[in-house]
């Protein structure tokens, strides 16, 4: 939900937004993630925030990657980027 939420306070159109998580399966699924969105701003709002307070509680206490494992990542990251 947060990712399809956040496509769609960012612009994202239904359409494009199955395009993006095509594991959602549907559109209607799509408008129904958005329509309980609407109808819930606050809770879902608070629910939001919670999530990214624990993300980046989250992201200090992890350990940072080896540096041969991130060197990898990164190689990988470069070569699967369009050209």
């Amino acid at each position: 939900m947060d990712s399809i939420i956040g496509l769609f306070k960012d612009g994202a159109s239904p359409e494009g937004i199955l395009r993006s998580f095509p594991l959602i399966v549907s559109l209607e699924n799509v408008y129904g993630a958005i329509t309980f969105y609407l109808a819930n701003k606050g809770a879902v709002g608070a629910y939001l925030c919670e999530q990214q307070r624990l993300s980046e509680e989250l992201a200090v206490k992890q350990s940072p990657l080896p540096e041969s494992l991130s060197g990898k990542l990164n190689r990988a990251r470069e070569q699967s980027l369009p050209r």
